[in-house]
């Protein structure tokens, strides 16, 4: 072989032996997330902030495959039935806090930089597993219409898919004055002018129906602050006339508490299905 040849050979080896590094450099392990580390239900979590937001990850024993992870929205800890038995299933479990922002711009705007944030340096899949349990709810419809291809699937609880009906109260939920000031403000709108807008969950769907993105709604069918009929029942009634896939799972006689189920099992099911490879 000629010295040239014996140079190339190397050259290519040495060059490969860099991106095999750089690589692996990309995608730390869950154990070198940075920030103050702690214990959640028996895993290790970890907070930081992001934005000057307040931020979690919860890390499995064992990673699963492609990274996956839920997204709750708001209300941390609150029945982590659901994310405990995931964790054991080897999802991370990821949180901003956000519960004042209500899905507004500035919602969607924070909620991307801790999207790129958790998929670009720490390797998180793409397509994180959305929940949101009541106005979390609406930051997560919101957010997965702006971002309908970085969703895997959406589970909500209670959910707001309608400001005018929750926290506005213009129909036959409670109303809340403080969050409906807080939407007004957030929104940059009228009363008359949030009234017409379109931009609610309920009305702007098609996003997400071209996706195929699958979503489970868990209610009670006696909620009176965010009223089903209002809100999950106009939602799953709009995305399957557009052919978008949807499971609900009504509880009788359940007000907006509590939410989740006691046994998640099938929520988890349904997670585990529409985020298998």
């Amino acid at each position: 072989m000629s010295q040239m040849n014996q140079i190339k050979k190397i050259s290519y080896l040495v060059i490969n032996l860099f991106l095999l590094f750089y690589s692996f450099s990309l995608f730390v392990s869950a154990d070198e997330f940075h920030g103050k580390k702690g214990d959640w239900h028996g895993f290790t979590s970890y907070e930081f902030e992001v934005g000057k937001k307040t931020c979690r990850v919860v890390v499995p024993v064992k990673a699963a495959e492609g990274m996956p992870w839920v997204w709750r929205a708001v209300f941390w800890g609150h029945e982590p039935q659901t994310e405990t038995a995931l964790l054991n299933k080897g999802y991370h479990v990821a949180f901003i806090q956000c519960s004042d922002l209500l899905g507004s711009p500035q919602n969607i705007k924070e909620r991307n930089e801790f999207y790129d944030f958790l998929t670009e340096k720490y390797g998180l899949s793409k397509k994180p597993v959305l929940l949101g349990m009541s106005r979390g709810g609406l930051c997560s419809l919101r957010w997965a219409i702006a971002n309908p291809t970085k969703v895997s699937c959406l589970y909500i609880d209670a959910p707001v898919c309608d400001f005018k009906s929750w926290p506005g109260g213009k129909g036959k939920g409670k109303k809340s004055s403080g969050d409906w000031q807080q939407v007004l403000n957030l929104y940059q709108l009228t009363e008359e002018e949030a009234l017409k807008f379109n931009g609610n969950p309920v009305d702007a769907l098609q996003p997400l129906a071209e996706q195929r993105v699958p979503i489970l709604s868990v209610c009670g069918d006696s909620d009176d602050v965010v009223p089903y009929e209002e809100n999950t029942a106009i939602l799953a009634e709009r995305y399957k006339k557009m052919g978008g896939s949807i499971e609900v799972i009504l509880k009788p006689g359940i007000g907006h508490h509590p939410h989740s189920l006691k046994d998640p099992t099938p929520i988890v099911e349904f997670i585990l299905k529409n985020t298998a490879k």
